[in-house]
């Protein structure tokens, strides 16, 4: 049997600062967006469906959220009881199924979307230099890359192999 790679005292600074640090951020964003009146799932599925302009695929919305199918299904469930979204059969292929915003869903992230990236940038962008942005992003994108998160590309849609699976967040408006 392995020995575990216990963590030396430097690593394990790192580990609970950023543990703390992701749990501030996830407070002050769910803070901010249930003053406007949104849970976090929510938002998460109305920025790239506003981003995108158009309705999009059922999987393509979880691929690019990076959320297995039975999430998607149950949280647009509730999204539609609430009338933030409306799911149709696609024009094109009767096995997809679009979802898009309805009225009362753009209205939504349109009032949420500047207090949200206003929050961000006050915890985290706010707190950083160029250097650190710089350093911040490429660690960001290594740890995802090593973690093998495919659902969220860094360009913030569906990456290949998650799009492919998926067969199996934004912050711009």
């Amino acid at each position: 049997m392995t020995q575990p790679r216990w963590l030396n005292p430097e690593e394990q600074r790192l580990w609970l600062a950023f543990l703390r640090m992701r749990r501030a951020i996830d407070v002050a964003i769910d803070g901010q967006l249930a003053e406007a009146g949104l849970s976090p799932a929510e938002y998460d599925v109305l920025a790239p469906l506003s981003q995108s302009g158009e309705a999009l695929r059922v999987r393509d919305l979880a691929a690019q959220i990076g959320w297995d199918r039975s999430r998607i299904a149950h949280q647009l469930r509730r999204m539609e009881q609430r009338g933030l979204v409306a799911r149709s059969g696609s024009t094109t292929d009767r096995r997809g199924t679009l979802v898009h915003l309805t009225d009362l869903g753009r209205t939504a992230i349109t009032a949420a979307a500047p207090g949200h990236v206003e929050t961000v940038r006050r915890v985290l962008f706010d707190q950083l230099d160029q250097h650190d942005l710089t350093h911040l992003t490429a660690i960001a994108e290594r740890v995802a890359d090593a973690a093998g998160l495919t659902g969220i590309s860094r360009t913030g849609g569906p990456a290949p192999r998650a799009a492919a699976q998926a067969g199996r967040q934004g912050l711009e408006r």
